[in-house]
């Protein structure tokens, strides 16, 4: 074969490679020649992926539901790769951050679109039957979408409400008080007695510090921090507003109601199947007017916070 002036030219360019490194590119180009070719189920690794599907019971749409959730963890590490971009930049660019937050927009777009799987996908007398087998298990312990939030805002704004009514200098506590008082935590005490579910204690065990170590990064690494680092005229980027309102919104309003409605379907009505849910009371927790948990309040009117979640309830909720 003949040695064109392209091939030595790349040839020059690999060896300043490992040069640089310290490296022989004569001892590379002996292992590439050994090398098999690259094959697509061995890339994607989908012999592997294909098998991580172990129902506990026999019902045939359990594996329905562990898909649909293993895909959705897929999705929240797609945006935490982003997530991850913006906390690490330095010298932030208004384009930088536009670019990636319309990444993390159309992902969660494409989690919202899909979540009808899990409205209508499932037969609902399986899911009251196989759902009772997964306890304490919960959608809840997702310490991806929990990690979502902690890149998303200020750790102010994910404090539950009421002590932070109660509280006006809350933003000067520490990381570690704040994070105690976060909102979610609410959202796994049993409802007849106000203690921690064994689902909320399971996952406080496993992630609370690894959450802690997440919320000192992004004190000053998350997206709205990083916002807030830009010139005023690039703050006013209408481009960029519509995008952090939109993230805003597909997070804390219509991912929150794809599982209200969700819970409606498989679990309204029926007070044993209550039990599936580790004892909370989802019907005050899932609707976002509730919480009323905002990203980036100064992005919306007075009257579009007090009303948070309201409309989109009543339109995602018709019929």
């Amino acid at each position: 074969m003949e040695i064109t002036p392209e091939i030595a030219k790349r040839l020059d360019q690999l060896n300043e490679k490992y040069q640089a490194m310290g490296q022989d590119m004569n001892a590379y180009l002996e292992g590439l020649q050994y090398m098999d070719y690259l094959k697509y189920w061995d890339y994607v690794h989908t012999d592997t992926l294909l098998s991580l599907q172990n129902p506990r019971t026999s019902f045939p749409d359990e594996k329905i539901f562990i898909m649909y959730h293993q895909i959705t963890e897929l999705f929240f590490k797609l945006c935490i790769h982003e997530y991850e971009q913006i906390a690490d930049k330095k010298g932030i660019k208004v384009d930088y951050l536009i670019q990636k937050l319309k990444r993390i927009v159309h992902y969660f777009d494409g989690l919202n679109t899909t979540y009808g799987i899990m409205i209508d996908g499932m037969e609902k007398e399986q899911f009251l039957k196989f759902r009772m087998a997964l306890l304490p298990a919960s959608g809840f312990q997702s310490a991806q979408y929990r990690m979502i939030e902690l890149y998303s805002t200020n750790l102010v704004n994910l404090i539950q409400k009421d002590y932070a009514a109660k509280n006006p200098d809350v933003k000067n506590l520490s990381i570690k008080e704040m994070f105690q008082h976060i909102y979610w935590k609410t959202g796994a005490t049993e409802l007849a007695t106000g203690r921690k579910t064994l689902t909320l204690i399971q996952f406080e065990e496993k992630y609370s510090e690894q959450f802690l170590v997440l919320a000192e990064k992004c004190a000053k690494g998350n997206v709205y921090a990083r916002y807030n680092e830009l010139p005023e005229v690039d703050k006013k980027n209408p481009e960029l507003m519509q995008l952090m309102r939109d993230l805003d919104s597909n997070i804390n309003v219509n991912w929150c109601l794809q599982h209200y409605k969700s819970a409606v379907r498989y679990l309204q009505g029926d007070p044993d199947i209550i039990a599936a849910t580790g004892g909370t009371n989802w019907q005050k927790f899932l609707p976002p007017r509730f919480q009323r948990i905002i990203f980036y309040p100064e992005l919306w009117s007075d009257e579009e916070k007090a009303n948070w979640g309201k409309a989109w309830v009543e339109h995602a909720l018709k019929g």
